[in-house]
């Protein structure tokens, strides 16, 4: 079903509206063994916006499976499909056609973003389609994360905007749909939107949000667009698992800390602390293999793009949120170490007085007799 015009007095719109919706479902998702066990494809390497030798590569490619359509209570109904990253990302993207003016967009916009739970659409789906690939799971999360985002894809019918002129004509409608919200922004707030825009070409127009974005785009120049914030996204839900993973981990050490103390807590130390170092390795590991899972060869364009995006979602928030607690974690494994040395070193010196006291004690007992 596609979104119908209210009025002919605004000039009319096509494209597409999506909505990403993606889990954290585990620590790995093995894509040889999910392929086996489901009808999947892998996903094609995301295109270059432009015609010069330029690559956005991924280091292993999410697989892709359809979905059956998803019908809402306002009667849209919704194409879908799921990808599944190696990573442990699932991502399900549903896509309804649109139709209709600027004022349609906004309604939409407004009530997609704030009035609809896709979520709570989706998990079921999704934990049924993982019920079919146990195997490929690698260590399954009891809790799933979540994150959803909307993408309005649209050009104009009857004549073409310039970036320029878009922003300048149609920038308070283009910040409310960001925004999803039903009442006109301020001037100053809608400055503040369409900061985050970007274009390559003069009649093209991206504005990034933090929970949606405006695509002023064909259907083939958006792909790219659409496949960086779906590729944003899922980091964010990647660095948001690991910066609540070492909060758990360091509220668990000081807790220990804090309850026990004395000489044998510390002389045990040295086997905590080397569970603490071998967590950090493998959440180190983790983080770099989700961090360098996707190559910007060349296309410095698209390298501006996904930055922008993992800006405006807040990937590097949380990434360097995670590089700090990793830092504590680290300095605090080796103050775990340190102290475990103390411990020893007097528990050394302790028997080394204990032997020399027991040999003066013999050495005199001799002479006495």
């Amino acid at each position: 079903m596609s979104a119908a015009p209210s009025s002919t007095l605004s000039p009319l719109l096509s494209g597409s509206v999506l909505v990403l919706i993606q889990f954290d479902v585990c620590e790995e998702i093995r894509l040889d063994l999910l392929q086996q066990a489901i009808n999947a494809r892998a996903v094609q390497q995301p295109k270059s916006k432009h015609s010069m030798p330029a690559y956005v590569r991924y280091q292993r490619p999410p697989v892709v499976e359809p979905l059956e359509p998803l019908l809402l209570s306002g009667g849209e109904r919704l194409e879908g499909e799921v990808k599944y990253y190696d990573y442990g990302v699932v991502s399900v993207v549903y896509q309804l056609a649109f139709s209709g003016n600027w004022e349609d967009l906004v309604r939409l916009a407004s009530r997609w973003v704030w009035d609809v739970d896709f979520a709570s659409h989706v998990e079921p789906i999704v934990r049924q389609r993982l019920e079919r690939a146990a195997a490929a799971m690698v260590k399954t999360y009891a809790r799933w994360l979540s994150e959803d985002y909307f993408i309005f894809q649209v050009r104009d019918e009857t004549e073409g905007f310039s970036a320029a002129s878009l922003t300048s004509d149609r920038g308070l409608e283009i910040a409310q749909i960001v925004r999803g919200d039903r009442l006109r922004l301020s001037p100053g707030e809608c400055a503040e939107v369409l900061q985050s825009r970007i274009s390559y070409y003069e009649n093209d127009l991206a504005v990034i949000g933090w929970n949606a974005a405006f695509l002023y785009d064909t259907n083939a120049g958006a792909e790219t667009a659409i496949q960086l914030l779906e590729y944003a996204n899922s980091q964010l839900l990647e660095f948001r698992h690991y910066d609540e993973l070492l909060t758990e981990i360091l509220d668990n050490v000081y807790d220990s800390l804090e309850r026990k103390k004395g000489m044998l807590v510390r002389w045990r130390m040295a086997r905590s602390a080397t569970r603490l170092h071998t967590v950090l390795l493998e959440i180190g590991e983790l983080t770099e293999r989700a961090d360098n899972s996707i190559k910007f060869l060349s296309d410095m364009f698209a390298a501006r793009l996904y930055r922008l995006a993992a800006a405006k979602v807040g990937v590097p928030d949380y990434k360097d949120l995670v590089a700090q607690k990793l830092k504590t974690a680290e300095d605090l494994y080796h103050d775990m170490v340190d102290q475990f040395n103390q411990s020893r070193g007097f528990f050394l010196e302790t028997i080394v007085v204990l032997i020399l006291l027991i040999e003066l004690f013999y050495l005199f007992r001799g002479r006495g007799m």
